[in-house]
């Protein structure tokens, strides 16, 4: 595949380099993740009503823009670089696939507007804890009671689950397991017996929140699909989700390979700049080959995400794009960060540099949605069941 971008996506993504300078600068982030909500909510308003990329992939019917998912990503790539709070993952990323992929159209029309306008914050959960991201991480339980539904249980390592207003959690039919048995709900967050609670967690600039629910009673309205057939479309979810998760990264990996080539210039040792140490410009090639083969995974996977919109939601390649993706990315992210906690020396562990901020987002984007290994295991089984499929 060639991929080139068009002027109108150059744009897009020079004008969200520019506004992230401005709006998620070192100190603002650590303003924002220092309150318990975990973001800006001035910047918040200015990302809906001046930039309006909560709306970018919605499509113009609901009040969207109706752009791809290569502008998305885009987008998702600066603000890796400059790691911003704010619910816009788990708004657009989780919960605004979930309602385009699985919702009916009742419910696209009454949450996405919202969605559009920016009056409401979405997110979604489906683990229930450990190292597992498939179906088998779904724990939570669901049985008919009178027309609606009865929730139970617990997700875990929901973004932005104790602010957000709308929440789309997965729970399986009793006495089911594995990929049977799953279905998705709507669940607003003032409905009785759901209680959120905040995760702190290695990455401040990223709040996720567990969420239990204790006898909670849905509508019937409240189900996105078919009840107990949801997991196809709650896995190309996630797998939307892990594209945008390796986005972040992609810009990651690039942002810190240029924050460390910035200080070993500056950096004096035996009376020269480290920079011209040949070690040191051994590390910064191995960091840019890393952050552009991060780069170009991240955004063949956002071209086989767009064709999995345009094609009906047929997955096609999908799983395989998200899962090299993130595999590589959660490697080259995290393995740029430790390296430029060494260029850096001691003070790359201090508080006042931001650099340590980089290396925790790069340790949680790395586990979150799954490894690299993991990814690399789920490939192998992909490959595996596409060679039995042929014989």
């Amino acid at each position: 595949m060639e991929f080139t971008f068009t002027e109108e996506q150059l744009m897009i993504r020079e004008t969200a380099a520019s506004f992230l300078a401005a709006v998620s600068s070192g100190e603002a982030v650590r303003r924002a993740m220092a309150t318990t909500a975990g973001f800006d909510a001035e910047v918040w308003q200015r990302i809906t009503s001046e930039m309006y990329w909560q709306a970018l992939h919605i499509p113009e019917q609901y009040g969207g823009l109706g752009l791809g998912y290569v502008e998305l990503v885009a987008i998702l790539e600066q603000m890796g670089r400059h790691l911003l709070c704010a619910p816009f993952f788990s708004t657009v990323c989780l919960a605004t696939n979930a309602l385009l992929i699985a919702g009916s159209e009742a419910q696209k029309a009454e949450y996405l507007p919202r969605i559009a306008q920016g009056s409401l914050t979405a997110t979604l959960g489906y683990a229930a804890g450990g190292r597992v991201w498939d179906a088998k991480a779904i724990k939570a339980t669901c049985n008919r009671d009178g027309d609606g539904y009865r929730l139970n249980g617990e997700v875990c390592f929901v973004p932005d689950g104790h602010t957000a207003q709308l929440m789309v959690v997965a729970a399986r039919a009793l006495g089911s397991s594995g990929a049977d048995g799953v279905s998705l709900f709507l669940v607003p967050a003032d409905t009785p017996g759901l209680v959120r609670e905040w995760t702190p967690t290695l990455d401040q600039t990223r709040k996720l929140a567990r969420v239990r629910m204790d006898d909670v009673i849905v509508p019937p309205t409240a189900l996105i699909g078919e009840e107990g057939r949801a997991w196809p479309a709650l896995a190309a979810i996630i797998d939307l989700a892990s594209v945008a998760v390796s986005a972040e990264q992609a810009g990651g990996a690039q942002q810190v390979l240029a924050m460390s080539v910035d200080y070993t210039q500056e950096r004096e040792q035996f009376g020269r700049s480290i920079a011209s140490f040949q070690v040191t410009k051994h590390k910064a090639a191995d960091m840019m080959l890393r952050a552009e083969g991060a780069r170009s995974a991240v955004y063949y996977a956002a071209c086989v995400a767009q064709d999995y919109f345009e094609r009906g939601k047929l997955a096609g390649e999908l799983p395989e794009a998200a899962s090299i993706a993130k595999s590589y990315c959660s490697d080259a992210c995290f393995a740029n960060a430790g390296e430029a906690l060494q260029m850096f020396g001691g003070v790359g562990f201090t508080w006042e540099y931001d650099i340590q901020l980089y290396f925790k987002r790069a340790k949680s984007d790395e586990l979150f949605l799954g490894n690299g290994a993991w990814h690399r295991e789920r490939l192998a089984g992909l490959l595996l069941d596409s060679v039995e499929a042929a014989s």
